[in-house]
């Protein structure tokens, strides 16, 4: 086993916290005070609760690092230094509706040399509070579940394949390009499956329980830690015209390299087709 940095223990350790929280609100989500806050689009208190305790934590233990927050926006912080990216419950709809499959997610990016900007993600910890698994990485030393390392999967053929996606709903996504993509997807592979929360869906990709995965519409939070824990795993995450950008949120295509490869050829033919 890799050593666990400092940086991942205070990651773990704030998860965990905010983590036990949201379980003993998840065994209770028919008495929890849920606003709207946009179409199909709700926030929970427990969303709120979780932020707030994971900045808490981090800002303790690193006071000079910016955030970047699903409900909390932006917070700057010293622009020579990390920020943090957090989605502090991904899967708020599933967790909504009493469905155990949520997690936090939290992902470290580094500025640009240049000073424009956010470059690499260079730690990452997807926690789901449910099982208590903790997937975690970091640049250069591997993507982990606990103790065992991880490794994308070894299929190398599509009719093989579980492949996951995010379907678009009700003010979120492009459905027509969805549409045009499963039709070209669906016939050729074992099965896909939409789960709900695009970071467990990274998470395991990289632990090769899925062999790839695509989604658009996503933010930078759904995807920061997904994406290190899937490239530390051996795969390989990208837009869909195949640039591998830092984060991948608007589109993503992600799979080991046979599988990543496959999945790109048919999502290109398929919205060309589409677009004729």
């Amino acid at each position: 086993m890799s050593q666990i940095s400092g940086v991942i223990r205070v990651m773990e350790r704030a998860a965990r916290k905010a983590g036990g929280r949201l379980r003993r609100d998840f065994g209770e989500v028919e008495h929890l005070q849920v606003s709207r806050k946009g179409p199909a689009d709700f926030v929970s208190k427990a969303d709120q609760v979780s932020e707030r305790t994971l900045y808490d934590e981090l800002l303790y233990a690193r006071p000079d690092w910016g955030f970047e927050l699903e409900e909390g926006g932006t917070i700057e912080g010293d622009p020579t230094k990390p920020r943090w990216v957090i989605d502090p419950l991904d899967g708020t709809t599933n967790f909504l509706h009493g469905i155990p499959h949520f997690a936090i997610s939290i992902a470290v990016q580094e500025p640009r040399l240049d000073g424009k900007g956010w470059g690499e993600v260079i730690a990452a910890v997807v926690y789901n509070p449910v099982t208590d698994e903790t997937f975690w990485a970091e640049k250069s030393r591997g993507a982990w579940l606990q103790d065992a390392r991880l490794r994308c999967s070894t299929r190398n053929r599509m009719s093989d394949a579980i492949i996951a996606t995010g379907i678009p709903f009700q003010g979120h996504g492009n459905f027509a390009e969805w549409s045009a993509i499963f039709a070209e997807v669906g016939p050729n592979v074992a099965g896909i499956r939409r789960f709900g929360a695009a970071s467990l869906d990274m998470a395991w990709v990289a632990a090769g329980r899925f062999d790839a995965f695509w989604e658009s519409d996503l933010n930078p939070w759904d995807t920061a830690a997904g994406g290190l824990l899937i490239r530390e795993a051996g795969g390989f995450v990208t837009d869909y015209r195949g640039r591998s950008n830092p984060i991948c949120d608007t589109q993503v295509i992600a799979g080991n390299d046979a599988m990543h490869s496959r999945l790109h050829k048919i999502i290109t033919t398929s919205l060309k087709e589409a677009a004729k």
